[in-house]
């Protein structure tokens, strides 16, 4: 049986800095016990899980851009509150 996750989960991205913390919105809450659980909806960048701090992923293209400008040294760049992209599950930098 799989293992339930409810709100206040923490959340770790592979190529972020810092962890994030699950939110799960009371809209079609299903619940755990006394908690709030996720379900597959509960999968919105932003709305159900916030960014990840600082991206240090290839794939993303202002890591990438910010990297070639520092001569191959990889840079970390901010996320920001838009859409995710390929290669990073966090959302790209503004």
């Amino acid at each position: 049986m799989p293992i339930q996750v409810t709100t206040g989960a923490m959340l770790q991205c592979s190529f972020g800095a810092a962890p994030s913390t699950l939110q799960v919105l009371p809209t079609g809450r299903v619940m755990a016990g006394d908690m709030p659980a996720a379900t597959i909806q509960d999968h919105m960048p932003i709305v159900n899980i916030p960014p990840f701090g600082m991206c240090s992923s290839i794939a993303n293209p202002t890591v990438a851009s910010a990297t070639t400008a520092a001569r191959g040294v990889l840079t970390r760049c901010p996320a920001c509150r838009r859409r995710p992209h390929r290669g990073c599950p966090a959302p790209p930098p503004c």
